[in-house]
């Protein structure tokens, strides 16, 4: 494809994506803050479907795709990352996505967000550059080296190479694990909605018998 239509298809592809990311208020941020707040579970059930889906695609891919082999970075700079990340994310009251989706429909708020973000990506990459971000070829050892990876693992071995057994085999197990919980969530939904009748039939129970206490 010419870049001219590169260039157009990245924006069909952009523009349905950001629609319906707009009309399903879809957000990672609130997935797992109204199930723990709230105790409703809309957006964390579609996390868990994309979660599946990915699982599956993406070990797949691993193994029978152009992602064999495939290596990582990893150590505890990921996690210190993702944690910082996460409290960003609840201090912005949005994920990523969510903060674009808002930023385009006005909110201020959402738009600081935004800018920081790109700050903080660019403060990233002038570190990046100096500690040996993507890191070099001698230091692909798939050993600790704190010195130039922040105590991570250069060129980790995933389990399917270690242990010879195909990535999809892991990645089904986990979508598993994740339908369990996506039906844990339905039941204690279904329980809810039972719960939510009685209470109704009760309401609506006691409102007749007041009102015939008072017509009598």
């Amino acid at each position: 494809m010419t870049p001219l239509v590169e260039c157009l298809v990245a924006f069909l592809f952009g523009s349905v994506a950001g629609l319906l990311m707009q009309r399903s208020r879809f957000c990672n941020t609130a997935a797992l803050r109204d199930a723990i707040m709230f105790k409703t579970y809309r957006n964390t059930k579609a996390m868990l479907v994309a979660m599946m889906i990915l699982t599956v695609g993406f070990t797949g891919f691993m193994s029978v795709g152009a992602g064999h082999p495939l290596q990582f970075d990893v150590g505890l700079n990921t996690f210190a990352g993702l944690f910082l990340f996460g409290i960003g994310m609840v201090l912005a009251g949005a994920c990523t996505v969510s903060t674009w989706v808002k930023t385009g429909e006005g909110n201020i708020g959402a738009l600081w967000a935004l800018i920081f973000t790109f700050v903080g990506m660019f403060l990233f990459s002038l570190v990046w550059s100096a500690s040996w971000w993507p890191p070099a070829p001698q230091t692909m050892t798939g050993q600790i080296n704190p010195a130039a990876l922040q105590l991570g693992f250069a060129n980790a071995q995933t389990l399917q190479d270690k242990l010879g057994i195909p990535a999809v085999f892991f990645g089904l197990i986990q979508a598993a694990l994740l339908f369990a919980l996506y039906r844990g969530i339905l039941r204690r939904e279904r329980a809810q909605h039972v719960e939510h009748e009685k209470h109704q039939k009760e309401h609506q129970k006691n409102k007749s018998a007041s009102a015939a206490a008072v017509h009598s």
